[in-house]
């Protein structure tokens, strides 16, 4: 007789996000990206909800599009550390996971920012990980420029490395604070750490003690084949852009079978795609709400912008719900489009366009239509039950560990999936009812490393 599989316990995050193609910032139900009550609102529905973390993305500067901002997608917010440590004093259990480069950034100032960042949410910071690619964000920089891929992954493990050598640099006992000897320091060479490297060449002492999770969570986004060895090797989980059944199985499956060689379990890395969700009181009205949300996130403007990714022509003259251009893409070398990963994605534009021309004249699609259909859409449609069910379905069969969830509205599109879907899978037994710790590295299951760098069970 076999053994039933176990059910795995699913993990759920929520992203907050900026102005983007996937929130929708004109509806009148939209509230502020920046100010500080819109966070505090985000967070505190998460919290309710016992979800994980809170994760903010950060961008280091703004795109542009032919020269000037591209306010269709700004993509812009307050600082990462400022945000997460206001949150912290507002919550008490939600993790806080930020966004932090590693390429225009030094170990030092970041060990002791997210040190400070764990002392103050009690245990609850997480760093993802990432590098940059691209020049015209370096502008912003004293460095400028940028690294070529293999260089930017190199520093990042470095970093990341010699950071982990900060935050061990101090055990957590060194700190007596006898006040009946008047001693308040055991150990005179707390804090005492020396690193040379290829890219740091460092050595002082480290003034923050250490902290209740000893190092903050670790989180990884890339996808390329670097990228899934850096998280496989470094990370505690990895963000998935993968969170289609077939496509995330496939994600999961390398990514984990990587571990071994690290000398790491299964359990030690999880797998978090975003994803995103319509609700409806039916599937069918689910389904209707997706198709117009997905047409207020992608106006007539905002298409042809899309499609300029691609073409790397100014198409302003385009009419949106006409056909696509006869024109072939501009290949070269100089993008209109600045400080967009899109561009990347699109590596060989002809094909694309090839490609697209072919979807189009197949459909009968305008430019808007091919836009709409093949950019991101929603990943979860339907009844609450309906999504309750996919969500763990999916994560029952190792396609993810758990979803990072993106609402398109701005801050309370999380409310009606608190409401209304957390405790539809709390009744499946899938999902807490209340946090067990108080630890980010508690609720995500993770060991809490000790200071020489060997991970021990944290106790409940």
């Amino acid at each position: 007789m076999t053994k039933s599989k176990p059910q795995k316990q699913i993990h759920l995050a929520a992203h907050f996000p900026g102005v983007n193609n996937t929130t929708v910032w004109s509806d009148p139900r939209a509230g502020s990206h920046i100010d500080f009550s819109s966070f505090v609102h985000f967070a505190k529905t998460a919290e309710r909800a016992k979800f994980d973390f809170l994760f903010l993305a950060e961008g280091l500067r703004l795109r542009e599009q032919g020269g000037h901002i591209y306010d269709l997608d700004v993509v812009g917010r307050p600082d990462t550390f400022t945000v997460l440590a206001a949150l912290a004093a507002v919550t008490d259990r939600l993790g806080m996971t930020g966004t932090i480069n590693s390429t225009f950034n030094e170990p030092y100032e970041v060990a002791r920012q997210f040190a400070s960042l764990d002392h103050l949410s009690d245990g609850r910071s997480a760093w993802n990980v990432v590098t940059s690619w691209d020049a015209f964000t370096g502008e912003n920089f004293r460095r400028g420029g940028f690294l070529p891929q293999d260089e930017r992954y190199s520093r990042a493990k470095e970093f990341l490395a010699t950071a982990n050598e900060l935050f061990d640099s101090w055990r957590g006992d060194e700190i007596i604070a006898d006040q009946a000897t008047g001693t308040f320091l055991g150990d005179a060479k707390a804090g005492a750490f020396v690193h040379e490297g290829k890219h740091f060449d460092i050595h002082g002492r480290f003034n923050v003690p250490r902290s209740p999770q000893g190092r903050p969570v670790i989180f990884q986004a890339g996808d390329s084949e670097e990228g899934r060895e850096f998280a496989a090797s470094s990370a505690d989980a990895i963000f998935s852009r993968y969170a289609a059944l077939d496509t995330g199985q496939a994600f999961y499956t390398d990514v984990k079978s990587r571990l071994a060689k690290y000398g790491r379990r299964s359990d030690q890395l999880l797998i978090l795609p975003a994803a995103s969700f319509v609700l409806g009181d039916t599937d069918a009205e689910a389904e209707e709400k997706a198709h117009e949300v997905r047409r207020q996130q992608v106006s007539g403007a905002t298409a042809i912008k899309h499609l300029e990714f691609v073409w790397n022509r100014d198409l302003s003259g385009y009419d949106p719900e006409g056909p696509l251009p006869d024109i072939d893409p501009d290949p070269g070398e100089h993008h209109i489009a600045r400080g967009r990963a899109q561009v990347r994605m699109y590596r060989d534009p002809l094909a694309v366009a090839r490609e697209w021309r072919e979807l189009a004249a197949a459909n009968n699609w305008s430019i808007r239509d091919l836009v709409i259909e093949t950019g991101n859409r929603q990943n979860f449609i339907g009844t609450p039950a309906t999504v309750a069910r996919t969500i763990n379905d999916y994560v029952q069969a190792d396609a993810s560990d758990g979803f990072i969830l993106v609402p398109y509205i701005t801050p309370g599109g999380l409310d009606e999936f608190a409401d209304q879907v957390v405790p539809l899978l709390q009744e499946q037994g899938v999902f807490r009812t209340d946090y067990e710790g108080t630890t980010l590295r508690d609720h995500l299951g993770l060991t809490h490393p000790d200071a020489s760098g060997l991970a021990h069970r944290a106790a409940s």
